[in-house]
């Protein structure tokens, strides 16, 4: 027997997918910024003054974005400051991981350059806009 699809299932898993992909939409899609340099998880511990195992921890707890590169993981060097990890970074993580991101996709999202932030969402979470950053991070779930 045929599957039967119902045509608001059809649509509304299709707008999903374009709501993911802009470039569908017509929308210019920009390249992302490079970070200005990737540090090693061993490097992280080294600046926050913790174990390796717990830098391991908080990549797994989604507090810090950790990105494959050169066969090793590797942590932009904008999210951590000083000796702490960027204080609204662990929020917008989760926003992104529940909105169905990958960490390269969230990598991507952080270093897409916004005209009207201005600069990145990651150079964002530095400053004064990193409530406009959490709140553009809920209105990608929806």
């Amino acid at each position: 027997m045929p599957r039967k699809w119902h045509i608001w299932a059809i649509v509304s898993a299709s707008c999903l997918w374009c709501y993911r992909h802009p470039a569908w939409q017509g929308e210019v899609v920009t390249e992302p910024e490079e970070p200005a340099g990737w540090l090693s998880l061993s490097e992280v511990a080294e600046r926050l003054d913790v174990p390796v195992n717990k830098v391991h921890q908080m990549v797994r707890d989604r507090t810090l974005l950790a990105v494959k590169r050169d066969g090793a993981l590797r942590v932009p060097v904008e999210l951590v400051a000083n000796r702490t990890v960027l204080k609204h970074l662990p929020g917008v993580l989760t926003l992104l991981h529940d909105a169905g991101y990958s960490d390269e996709e969230a990598l991507r999202w952080l270093y897409r350059p916004d005209d009207s932030l201005p600069g990145t969402a990651a150079a964002a979470l530095g400053g004064d806009r990193a409530t406009e950053v959490k709140r553009r991070a809920q209105a990608v779930g929806f």
